[in-house]
């Protein structure tokens, strides 16, 4: 079976002349490779440097099929998208042609038109997956128009959360991010992971004021030092220099690290006790699966389906509005836990991180579209 997924995962050339990309996307498709004869990727090629996130695949199943890097708000971006239209419809059906199951990575500026372009055209078996916020309320005009197109069709969508009223054809669907040896890795690590008198935060992810770094920095301006140990900043973004001089005025340990390979980011859960996730907008971010797996309690913003897994002072810690001063006060109510209620959280998180294997995903892919 060939398997055919259109997204707008960046792909670069490293310096010994291999494709790699985003490394979430490409652990995802070469965690699911040995179910499909062939996965072919049309994606967008870059001719920057590629991040240290980045990963190469490691299947001779997967092939990578470049579309040009194209995307952003100026009025020369917007153009240079609607002049490569007919380019990327000419691919993308060369490609579904001799696929028998594509997946359409959404909301993305090329889901505009590829969506109407394969509900009328293809009659190919497939789905969409919706990554984004799916309940929100003030979507960009290109998303609700995604929105709409995809509620309105017979195939099959996956979202993040279960929604009142969902439609027939719209499915919830967990991220995956855990491999069964994440699964080994992370009991062991729970098994002898113990709250200490100094806590470790971190925070793994863009460093832009969506995903709520900023807010993060001016909290713990805010906070007593005392109990804290280190702040571990995983990321790279617009924000970066703005938050290693800020970041500067605090009195606690704090490590900005950018972008990690994955097993250096599990070393920063392993080390760390809480992870902090204060987004503006998201779906369900994978950091919040992963650091479950690995021990780390979850302070996160009640947006999308995250209230959904994360209960306040059940398994972590929900912010109900994402503002600075309660963030705060979460911050504060976990360094005050006992080390036998955290013990609790930890264990209610492992066992629910397993709807985030790439074993998990697997089954559900072959129950929902592979029959």
């Amino acid at each position: 079976m060939r398997l055919l997924v259109i997204s707008h995962t960046r792909h670069y050339k490293n310096e010994n002349g291999d494709i790699v990309g985003w490394g979430p996307t490409i652990t995802e498709l070469n965690n699911i490779a040995d179910e499909f004869n062939e996965i072919v990727h049309v994606a967008m090629f870059h001719s920057e440097k590629p991040p240290k996130s980045s990963l190469p695949y490691n299947s001779s199943k997967i092939k990578f099929v470049p579309l040009p890097a194209l995307g952003g708000k100026t009025i020369f971006n917007k153009l240079k998208m609607i002049l490569n239209i007919p380019r990327i419809i000419r691919v993308v059906s060369s490609e579904l042609k001799s696929s028998d199951v594509f997946q359409l990575r959404t909301p993305t500026g090329i889901a505009v038109f590829l969506i109407p372009y394969i509900t009328i055209f293809s009659k190919v078996n497939g789905w969409y997956k919706y990554a984004g916020n799916w309940t929100q309320i003030n979507k960009p005009l290109g998303y609700r128009l995604q929105k709409w197109m995809l509620k309105n069709q017979k195939r099959k969508v996956t979202i993040n959360g279960e929604w009142n009223n969902q439609a027939q054809n719209i499915l919830t669907f967990e991220n995956p991010c855990l491999t069964a040896k994440d699964r080994l890795n992370g009991k062991n690590i729970i098994e002898n992971k113990k709250l200490t008198e100094e806590i470790n935060y971190c925070f793994v992810g863009g460093l832009n004021y969506n995903k709520g770094i900023d807010k993060i920095i001016e909290s713990f301006k805010l906070l007593p030092s005392e109990k804290i140990g280190t702040l571990h900043i995983v990321g790279d973004g617009e924000l970066r220099e703005m938050i290693e001089e800020d970041a500067k005025q605090l009195s606690i340990d704090v490590k900005i690290h950018g972008s990690l390979p994955k097993n250096e980011v599990q070393e920063i859960y392993k080390n760390s006790h809480f992870i902090l996730v204060p987004s503006k907008n998201e779906g369900f971010p994978k950091v919040i699966g992963e650091a479950m797996n690995f021990g780390c309690v979850p302070i996160v913003s009640n947006v999308s389906c995250i209230g959904q897994y994360v209960k306040n002072d059940y398994n972590g810690f929900l912010i109900q509005l994402n503002t600075i001063e309660n963030l705060k006060s979460m911050i504060e109510k976990s360094s005050q836990i006992t080390g036998d209620r955290y013990n609790i959280y930890k264990d209610i998180n492992y066992k629910l991180a397993n709807k985030f294997t790439y074993q998990y995903y697997i089954e559900r892919i072959k129950k929902e579209f592979l029959n």
